[in-house]
């Protein structure tokens, strides 16, 4: 999507679901403040706040998180967030946005490399 992220995933034993959402932040913001930086985008001022922490926002500062805690909700997310594009009128089909894992349930190819079932 053009203004946010779906996201289901799983933390390992020993690793706290909220550092783990921190950290995931975090470091995306920072990827993005880099890559404007180099590549010059006045879409950087867009982001600068007046913060005493951060002279840039890129997330929400309470973005919303859903455990997955039933069979049922795990089943009806994925659809949900394939969808998203087609209800956003990214594309006609799930599939055919490149960002999403749909591509991956249809034909089985990651081209993420980071995607299981």
């Amino acid at each position: 999507m053009n203004n946010h992220v779906h996201l289901i995933w799983q933390a390992r034993d020993g690793h706290i679901l909220q550092k783990i959402q921190q950290f995931f932040l975090k470091y995306t913001a920072q990827q993005i403040k880099f890559d404007l930086l180099v590549n010059k985008n006045s879409l950087l001022d867009d982001y600068k706040i007046n913060a005493d922490d951060r002279k840039y926002n890129f997330w929400e500062r309470r973005s919303l998180g859903i455990e997955l805690f039933t069979t049922k909700a795990c089943q009806q997310k994925p659809g949900y967030i394939h969808n998203n594009p087609v209800k956003g009128g990214l594309c006609k089909y799930p599939a055919q946005y490149h960002y999403s894992s749909a591509r991956f349930y249809h034909s089985g190819k990651d081209e993420f490399d980071m995607l299981t079932y």
